[in-house]
This record gives C-alpha cells, structure tokens and sequence, in this order.
C-alpha cells in the first residue's frame, strides 16, 4: 500500500516479471462508477476512500485466487519454493479494510513527500481528471489520515522510500521476498512431512 503515485503498481509489475507463478490484483480495479461517488461540500468527488471502491468484489477476487492456489498446490504436489503461488495485492487503502487483516505474509507501505507527490500526480491524466484543487483538498488530507489509521495496525509494515529508483526498489523488496518464500517452503515441507497436508501460499500486501 502506499501514497498516491508512490510507484505501487511499478513496483508489483517488476515483481511479477521475476517471480515465478505471481499474479497481482489491483485495488485501483474495483472503484465503484462515478455516479456512485459522494461529492464534499467543497465540489471534490470522494474517490480517496473506502466507500469509493467496491471491496467486496476484491475480496471475492482475492478469495477465488487463494482457492486456486490451494487446488493447484495440492493437485500437482509441487515442493519448490520457486513455485509457491505468489499474490501480490497493491492500492492505496488496504490496510484499513478489516477483513484483509489476517492474509498478509509480507507488508509494504510507499511512502514520498508531500511535493514530490504532487508534481507526480500532476503529470498524471485522470478520469475523471483532478479539479483544480483536488490535491490539496482532498486527495492529501485523505492520505494523511489513512496513515494516522495505521498506528493501530499489529503487524509488521516495511516502509519504503518511493523517491528511489525503480530498480533499488525493486531490488530492496525482491532480496525480502525470495527469503520469505525460502521460509514458506520451509513450512510446506514440515506440514507434508507431519501429513497436515496444509499448503503454502504467498500473499504480499502494498499499502
């Protein structure tokens, strides 16, 4: 998860180039349609919330993905840790969605600062297109609220810094994740071995 035009769905789309049997599912995918979303008193269109999306719909999406996951796991009987099945889920309000709480093995948050993040949403053609304004009046107050939200979160959360290049992120979140999947074999094999038969899975979450 991350700011605005942090670079999540760069980020996840390297990824998926390198990571064997990866799929990504983006928060950006599931926005309800303009007619449905609130306008403020000051003009803006509500985009920047969780009532904008339809998150339903991407929990049955996330949900059909783990499902086939499971089945292709148990049907083919793999024990690489190269092809553990690998979800990466990017937007820009995952976190403070609930029923996500409990999926995640691995947590990233984008983060930018507040000018570098409106010269980049600048140059960025929207629909519909931002207002003047919509930035600062919406957009922004909305991020800095969400992350005010995240004090309360339990689990570990890898921050990352946006401003550096496509490939150090890249690299930075990689290294992590081939050691998690290391890690994930490592419980697959233990779980066949006891005959738990419990598959191994991979979700990564970027806020």
């Amino acid at each position: 998860m991350g700011v605005t035009n942090g670079g999540k769905t760069t980020l996840a789309k390297n990824l998926q180039k390198h990571l064997p049997n990866c799929s990504v599912i983006s928060q950006d995918d599931f926005f309800k349609p303009q007619s449905e979303i609130e306008t403020d008193k000051n003009g803006f269109l509500q985009y920047d919330v969780l009532e904008a999306l339809n998150m339903e719909k991407m929990m049955s999406a996330i949900s059909c993905w783990m499902e086939s996951a499971r089945r292709s796991v148990v049907s083919t009987d793999r024990e690489s840790a190269e092809e553990i099945p690998i979800l990466i889920i990017e937007g820009f309000l995952l976190f403070n969605y609930k029923p996500l709480d409990t999926i995640w093995n691995r947590s990233y948050f984008l983060t930018i600062p507040y000018e570098e993040c409106k010269r980049r949403r600048s140059t960025r053609v929207y629909e519909p297109p931002d207002s003047p304004g919509y930035f600062d009046g919406h957009v922004w107050p909305m991020y800095l609220k969400h992350r005010q939200e995240m004090q309360d979160i339990t689990w570990e959360v890898v921050y990352l810094d946006g401003t550096k290049s496509e490939e150090d992120l890249f690299l930075q979140v990689y290294e992590d994740l081939i050691q998690e999947l290391a890690k994930q074999k490592c419980k697959y094999c233990a779980n066949k071995v006891e005959g738990r038969g419990e598959t191994a899975r991979k979700i990564v979450h970027y806020i």
